[in-house]
């Protein structure tokens, strides 16, 4: 599975669903939202970690209103990681991990987790790899000893290399390649990732994909998968003594090496505006996209990040944000507008405006688009001169925070969530406070932090377009 996931750019995405009471609470923020997060945080001081001796960190997140447990192990390895010229190694080995070990035949993981009524997965991104059951409470043995078992003694051969290889080209050739808006991103990404490898898509490229080993599969299994550089998080009806004992059970006696300290390209802002141009004659609805390159909570001027929380649902989330109201509402020349900001990245990321044109706007898609870039400088124009309003920002703030408390109705999104920041270098006690930060961040840093990631010379322009002559 290909992604992180995914927010969508915006902390927290899984919880938009409970968009009806985030209003109630953005009318209640100076009093019942401060209340609630006071009681949620005093409940969350149980968050605890810890380390094995052979230097896995485990993270535990009591929560005793079910007995049942979501036991997530995430690698510090992703995508960007991937040696050069192996591109979607990582993705291709997260797929080779459900099949066979020394202890068990193949397939025979996935056939227990069900047994024992669990649901499970993974998933790839960028910067971690992640594996994941949700069980009943008295599982969480088996579920460690299945993973630990794994960590160590997958079985590989030739057949499950070819095989696993075709999958994945066929997952790139449903994800990717037969979805136009796919191929776009994809070259916008290379265009603002010039050196750094986050310009590599995570599924790879497919010349690349179609020449991966089981020598590549196993040098990379060898090197990456170990306690040492692993997080281990249990979120559930646990204790930290009983999650310490099972833990120090199934990964201690397994050796752990360090990783050597990742040593990326990194992209430096300032190279330029670029622009991409993508026509396929698949397309039926034309769409306008930008993205800068931005800092993260833990790389570049991460000063900003916390404020770029704001901007983005700001300007692009809902109804009532800004682009929405000014290209969809008033103008009505958009049926869709908004923003992503993913601020959970180990190096520099990435700030997303986009915009989808009304039918009938104008007699090309070229020129619909032009359309839409003019009302989106509009918009972005009168941020960066007018700055933002104190009544805006309180209705955002009380949005981020009241999606941050329900976000603690689930273990497996507080698992997520931790996993995530952990990952891509922040703490514990960071991820924490996030609401407390959230709620401290000023006009003048919000609008400091829109100066600086809306520089269009570091910046890619999007187009997706009809081939020409198919333009209605």
């Amino acid at each position: 599975m290909v992604g992180k996931f995914r927010y969508n750019g915006q902390y927290l995405f899984l919880m938009r669903k409970i968009k009806f009471f985030t209003l109630m609470l953005a009318v209640m923020f100076s009093g019942q939202l401060a209340s609630a997060w006071a009681q949620a945080d005093e409940n969350q001081k149980l968050v605890q970690s810890f380390s094995l001796d052979n230097g896995m960190q485990v993270v535990v997140i009591p929560d005793h209103r079910a007995p049942i447990v979501t036991h997530m192990l995430w690698y510090h390895v992703g995508a960007a990681d991937d040696p050069r010229g192996q591109s979607g190694l990582a993705h291709f080995l997260e797929h080779l991990l459900f099949k066979r070990t020394e202890k068990l035949a193949e397939n025979e993981f996935s056939k227990i987790v069900s047994r024992n009524g669990g649901r499970h997965n993974a998933f790839t991104s960028s910067d971690y790899t992640g594996y994941y059951q949700t069980v009943a409470v008295d599982r969480l043995p088996l579920m460690m000893e299945l993973e630990a078992d794994r960590m160590v003694n997958l079985v590989l051969d030739e057949g499950d290399v070819l095989s696993e290889r075709d999958v994945i080209l066929e997952e790139r050739s449903m994800r990717t390649d037969n979805n136009p808006q796919a191929l776009l991103r994809e070259k916008m990404a290379a265009a603002l990732y010039k050196n750094h490898p986050y310009g590599i898509p995570v599924i790879g490229w497919r010349t690349e994909m179609e020449n991966l080993s089981l020598e590549n599969a196993r040098d990379f299994y060898q090197k990456y998968y170990n306690p040492a550089a692993a997080t281990l998080i249990v979120a559930g009806d646990v204790s930290v003594e009983q999650v310490r004992l099972l833990a120090n059970k199934y990964y201690g006696p397994i050796k752990g090496h360090k990783l050597p300290k990742r040593v990326r390209a990194q992209e430096k802002r300032g190279n330029g505006a670029a622009k991409v141009d993508f026509r396929d004659s698949r397309v039926q609805q034309p769409l306008w996209i930008r993205s800068y390159l931005a800092p993260s909570y833990t790389s570049g001027a991460s000063e900003h990040a916390y404020a770029l929380d704001i901007v983005s649902r700001l300007l692009g989330s809902g109804i009532n944000s800004r682009l929405y109201q000014k290209l969809v509402v008033e103008d009505k020349i958009a049926v869709a507008a908004g923003s992503g900001y993913s601020s959970t990245s180990y190096d520099r990321s990435k700030f997303t405006l986009y915009a989808v044109p009304r039918p009938g706007l104008a007699k090309t898609a070229q020129e619909a688009l032009d359309i839409i870039e003019k009302a989106v400088d509009d918009v972005l124009q009168a941020l960066l001169q007018d700055g933002v309003r104190a009544e805006e920002v309180d209705r955002v703030k009380a949005s981020l925070v009241a999606e941050a408390i329900y976000a603690r109705d689930s273990i497996s999104t507080m698992a997520q969530i931790y996993g995530q920041e952990l990952t891509t270098g922040s703490t514990i006690e960071a991820t924490l406070n996030w609401p407390n930060i959230i709620s401290a961040v000023s006009l003048d840093q919000i609008n400091k932090a829109a100066e600086f990631v809306l520089d269009m010379n570091s910046s890619v322009t999007g187009r997706l377009l009809p081939q020409k002559g198919d333009e209605k």
